[in-house]
């Protein structure tokens, strides 16, 4: 077995396809899905759909947080002050960030699930 993991991969993730992994990718998964996605026992076993859901679910969190960024200036603008504005944007950029990065490790997350092996690069 391989204890690679690709850049992106998430951190309180062990290495795919080494024991206990799957059980610890769900509990990742699951952090980044609405706090009801807990309640459906279904998730937790079909992992494989939990990260297909999720990718998907933070996709539309990078979506939304990049129409946010584009339109923050005009909605917002007149309503809170110049402080407050550079704040606000400075916010949208570090979580639009983070989202993606979440992203990228989701979708590492569903592809060692539908088996993909990652392999060390020398």
């Amino acid at each position: 077995m391989s204890s690679a993991v690709p850049p992106g991969w998430p951190r309180p993730v062990p290495p795919a396809h080494t024991p206990g992994w799957e059980d610890k990718a769900v509990l990742w998964l699951l952090d980044h899905c609405p706090p009801d996605y807990r309640a459906y026992a279904g998730w937790r076993k079909n992992p494989v759909a939990l990260a297909w859901l999720a990718d998907r679910h933070i996709d539309g969190q990078v979506s939304a947080m990049r129409q946010a960024y584009r339109e923050a200036r005009v909605e917002l603008g007149d309503r809170v002050t110049t402080e407050a504005l550079a704040e606000i944007m400075a916010n949208l950029e570090v979580e639009g960030l983070r989202l993606v990065a979440a992203k990228r490790s989701a979708a590492l997350v569903l592809e060692a699930m539908q088996g993909k092996r990652f392999i060390p690069r020398l």
